[in-house]
């Protein structure tokens, strides 16, 4: 075969047939997340996914680096028990005394409980990364849907989605909230894949899409100059979230500017499995033809050029999830929701403009989107990036002590100026400050003990774990 592009399609649709899907993997089927058989039929397992080579470079231009859900929201037919809700009343008064978030143990659970609630649910409650975002509201027999909990993208990336039905099914049981199968409804799911792509240059006009959806545009930036002035294009969004919605968005700068450093460590997984060559998912394989490019042993935040990260999102709201697509169980989801992506990517496209060409419908696919439509029409495992959550818990800590570290190095050389000090006083200065600091601790030994345990609540899930006794 010549033409190397055509090779990679024809490679993805012999390796992507027509579904039933996922038929081995039945809702909920968390185990199969750490399955490390090769595929029955053969396929080897390789992650990285390239372009066709270009005479101008001699890298990859396009790797993908994580794949899965990265958002999840559902609500449940059930009402928190009697003494579950004397227990919360009680706890929130005792936030909305101290003023702030408090922890509590319930059973067993543990989660952080607002001093507030919120958009008609009495109790707001928060498991960290490595839980879920509860509401609930106060049992009334006219309201039958109680219950409400969102899954962010740290715990959809760690444990995947068959981990998050585990999790809401332990923590309702520990909780003693009952209800059926069909009491669950689910109300927005997301998917991503992350392509590390540093030459990729974002184009809101290559969009392809039905008439009726709208698109977002967000220009930001002057990484480049022409004649003095440009803008490069970081995030592009189409539809609505309430229906079908899809953004391509540059990730790398998302990441930098939010702090959220954990993905560093998530891509760098990858890239770790990839050099070890056992990443354990599959779409488009290099064809013999192509050479083998050099990958980074990780990424490097500070270069743009070696570590620009795009994201291609996916996200089914209420409307399309329930009305068009009968999703609302978790056995529907795990049935329907890889054929509901699929149909998203051939509604909406991010095309290749073909020289001459002005009817944009027979435009072909840019590489970016078929890696994406590719890793979203495979079957439908866990899908979880295979990172130990224990080091991004490290990160995490360690980003808080970084911060607060040098908020405190900065307030003391700010007393310092106030108080006329010169740059050779400052180490007298902080030794003063500490033992100033000391003196406070000591004579308000009350007040110390009560900062220090509000502390530890407010970091608890990031505490690094008591060693055995």
């Amino acid at each position: 075969m010549n033409n190397p592009r055509k090779a990679l399609e024809m490679s993805a649709l012999n390796m992507n047939p027509i579904r039933p899907q996922n038929p081995s993997r039945p809702a909920g089927g968390a185990s199969a997340a750490n399955d490390n058989n090769p595929p029955s039929n053969g396929r080897s397992h390789r992650g990285v996914i390239v372009a066709p080579p270009s005479r101008n470079t001699s890298v990859p231009p396009m790797t993908l680096l994580h794949r899965g859900f990265d958002y999840l929201a559902l609500a449940i037919k059930a009402h928190i028990p009697e003494d579950l809700f004397n227990y919360l009343e009680a706890e929130k008064e005792r936030a909305d005394d101290e003023r702030r978030t408090v922890v509590i143990d319930y059973n067993g659970v543990t989660l952080h409980l607002k001093p507030h609630g919120g958009s008609g649910y009495r109790f707001l409650l928060q498991g960290g990364s490595d839980g879920a975002q509860w509401a609930f509201k106060k049992p009334n027999p006219k309201d039958l849907w109680g219950i409400r909990l969102t899954f962010g993208s740290d715990f959809m990336a760690m444990h995947g989605l068959g981990a998050a039905k585990a999790h809401v099914e332990h923590v309702t049981s520990r909780l003693g909230i009952r209800y059926s199968p069909d009491d669950v409804s689910i109300s927005r799911v997301d998917f991503c894949a992350d392509v590390l792509a540093p030459d990729f240059e974002l184009k809101p006009d290559q969009f392809v899409m039905h008439s009726n959806a709208g698109r977002r545009d967000f220009v930001t930036g002057m990484d480049q100059s022409v004649h003095g002035r440009s803008g490069r294009v970081t995030s592009v969004t189409v539809g609505n979230i309430c229906n079908r919605q899809v953004i391509i968005y540059d990730k790398r700068e998302q990441v930098i500017t939010t702090g959220k450093t954990q993905w560093w460590a998530i891509w760098n997984h990858t890239l770790r499995k990839i050099d070890g060559g056992a990443v354990p998912y599959v779409t488009l394989h290099r064809e013999g033809s192509l050479p083998m490019y050099m990958l980074p042993n990780e990424l490097d935040p500070s270069d743009a050029s070696q570590s620009r990260v795009w994201r291609v999102e996916m996200r089914a709201g209420k409307t399309l999830l329930k009305d068009r697509w009968g999703i609302r169980t978790w056995a529907q989801l795990f049935e329907r929701f890889g054929d509901l992506c699929r149909e998203t990517g051939e509604l909406v496209r991010y095309t290749d403009p073909a020289p001459g060409d002005t009817n944009r419908a027979r435009w072909p696919n840019h590489l970016l989107w078929d890696i994406a439509a590719a890793e979203i029409n495979d079957d439908l495992h866990e899908m979880r990036s295979g990172a130990d959550p224990n080091p991004m818990k490290e990160v995490h800590r360690e980003q808080h002590i970084s911060t607060i570290f040098r908020n405190i190095l900065g307030c003391s050389i700010t007393l310092a100026a106030l108080r006329d000090k010169q740059v050779p006083d400052l180490p007298d200065v902080i030794t003063d400050l500490a033992q100033q600091m000391q003196d406070e601790v000591k004579a308000n030994p009350a007040k110390t003990e009560r900062q220090l345990r509000e502390a530890q609540e407010r970091y608890v899930f990031i505490q690094k774990p008591e060693p055995p006794t």
